[in-house]
C-alpha cells in the first residue's frame, strides 16, 4: 500500500511540476514552413481561396474523418467562413484579406487558441510556385501542454503545415491533369432568352467572375419572378489570347423575354439561334484553350466556314458552383460557323404564250476551302463602371 501510496504522490507531484513549466513558457508561437507546388499561381490561389477544399489537404482533417466541417453560404474570397468539429474539439476560420494570386491573410481559432494565418504565393520556374504557409498566435493552457510533450509548437504545428503542403501538390496535380476534350461536331443552337452583365475580364479570371456575377443573376431572378430555363453560360464577344482579355456577357437563361429598367447594372437580352461546333471539356478551365484549338482545327479539316463576327459561347454545365473538384467540371463550347447553303433547284414553270421549259439556275454559296484560322477580335476597352469597381477584392 505503501507503494501505491509513494507512486501516486509522486505522479501527483510531477504533474504539478509539469503544470508549473507549462505555465511559465511562453504561449506564443510563430511557424513557417514553404513548399514548391507544381502547378500555376492561378490555380493554386484559387485553390486555396476556398474553404471547400481544406478538408481535402489539411492534414489534421485528412487524418480524422469524423471531423465534420459546416461552411457558411461564401466559402471563398473576404468574408468567407468555414467551422469544424472533431474529437479534439472546435475551430472556425475567416479570410480577412486578399490580394488576387499572390496573398491570403486568415484568421482562425480553435479551442482557446488564436492565429494570424498567411499564405505568400510566388512564381518559380517551369510554372510551379512556390507557397509560403505562416501561423503566428497564441496557445491555449491545454496546447501548450501538448506541445510540450511533443517537442514544442514549431515541430507540433510545423508537421501539420508539412504534411498539408504535401496533399495540396498532389491534390492539384490529380486536378488539373484529369481532363478530357471531346469534339462533339456540328449542332444548332436555338434562341435563348436571357439576363446578363457585360464587361471586360482577364481571361485567367473569367471563371472566378462568373461565381461572383451568377449568384447575382440568380437572386434577381427570383426577385422578379422569373424562372431559370438552363445552364448558366457566358457569350465571348472577343478572345484575345495575345492580352489576355476577353469581352464577356455572363448570362442566365430565363423562361420568358423581359426588360429591365433604365441605370440596372442587370440586363436582358435574346440570343438568336446560330450553327456551331460544339465541343465538351471535362475538366479545369484551364484547358480552355486546347478545347478552343482542336474545335478550331476540325473546323478546318472539315472545310466549314467559320462565323467571325463573335468569338464563342460555353455553358457551365458543372461549375465550381455546382463541384468543388476542378476534375469534375463540364463545360460546354460552341464556336459559331456559317449554315451550310443547300443548293436548290426552281421548279419548272410554264406560260400560256410558250411550252418551253424555264429554269432557274440554282443559287449556292461557295464554300471556302483553303484552312480558316480563327483570328481573336481586339478586345473593347472595359465600361466606366465593371464588376471589378464594384467588388475589387474579388476581380
Amino acid at each position: 500500500m505503501k507503494i501505491l501510496k509513494y507512486l501516486f504522490l509522486f505522479a501527483l507531484l510531477s504533474f504539478v511540476a509539469l503544470t508549473v513549466f507549462v505555465a511559465t513558457q511562453k504561449g506564443d508561437f510563430s511557424v513557417e514552413r514553404s513548399k514548391v507546388i507544381n502547378s500555376p499561381r492561378t490555380t493554386v490561389y484559387n485553390y486555396l481561396n476556398d474553404f471547400r477544399n481544406y478538408e481535402d489537404f489539411e492534414s489534421w482533417s485528412v487524418e480524422d474523418p469524423s471531423i465534420k466541417m459546416t461552411y457558411a453560404n461564401k466559402t471563398s474570397g473576404n468574408g468567407a467562413t468555414f467551422y469544424w468539429d472533431g474529437a479534439d474539439g472546435k475551430g472556425n476560420s475567416i479570410i480577412l484579406k486578399t490580394k488576387d494570386g499572390e496573398s491570403i491573410d486568415q484568421k482562425m481559432q480553435f479551442d482557446g487558441t488564436e492565429a494570424d494565418v498567411n499564405w505568400t504565393l510566388k512564381d518559380t520556374l517551369n510554372g510551379k510556385t512556390k507557397v509560403t504557409w505562416k501561423g503566428k498566435g497564441t496557445m491555449s493552457f491545454l496546447f501548450k501542454i501538448y506541445t510540450a510533450l511533443h517537442g514544442g509548437s514549431d515541430r507540433v504545428i510545423g508537421t501539420i503545415y508539412e504534411k498539408s503542403l504535401a496533399n495540396i501538390d498532389k491534390n492539384l496535380d490529380y486536378e488539373t491533369k484529369t481532363y478530357a476534350v471531346t469534339v462533339d461536331g456540328v449542332v444548332k443552337k436555338t434562341e435563348t432568352p436571357y439576363i446578363k452583365q457585360t464587361f471586360t475580364s482577364e481571361i485567367a479570371k473569367v471563371s472566378k467572375n462568373a461565381r461572383i456575377v451568377i449568384p447575382k443573376l440568380i437572386q434577381f431572378s427570383e426577385t422578379n419572378g422569373l424562372a431559370a430555363s438552363g445552364k448558366p453560360f457566358i457569350i465571348y464577344h472577343t478572345y484575345d489570347t495575345k492580352t489576355g482579355l476577353a469581352k464577356i456577357s455572363i448570362c442566365l437563361p430565363i423562361n420568358k423575354e423581359i426588360s429591365t429598367s433604365s441605370g440596372s447594372d442587370i440586363l436582358a437580352g435574346k440570343l438568336n439561334g446560330f450553327d456551331a461546333v460544339k465541343t465538351t471539356l471535362n475538366g479545369d478551365y484551364s484547358h480552355r484553350n486546347e478545347a478552343i484549338a482542336k474545335t478550331t482545327a476540325y473546323i478546318n479539316n472539315q472545310k466549314i466556314i467559320p462565323d467571325l463576327s463573335w468569338s464563342h459561347l460555353e455553358i457551365l454545365t458543372l461549375s465550381k458552383l455546382d463541384v468543388k473538384a476542378s476534375s469534375k467540371l463540364v463545360t460546354e463550347i460552341y464556336l459559331p460557323i456559317k449554315p451550310k447553303v443547300v443548293p436548290v433547284t426552281a421548279e419548272p414553270t410554264y406560260t400560256p404564250e410558250s411550252t418551253s421549259e424555264t429554269t432557274s439556275e440554282p443559287h449556292t454559296e461557295q464554300p471556302r476551302t483553303e484552312p480558316v484560322k480563327r483570328k481573336p477580335t481586339a478586345p473593347t476597352p472595359a465600361p466606366a463602371q465593371t464588376p471589378a469597381q464594384e467588388e475589387d477584392s474579388e476581380f
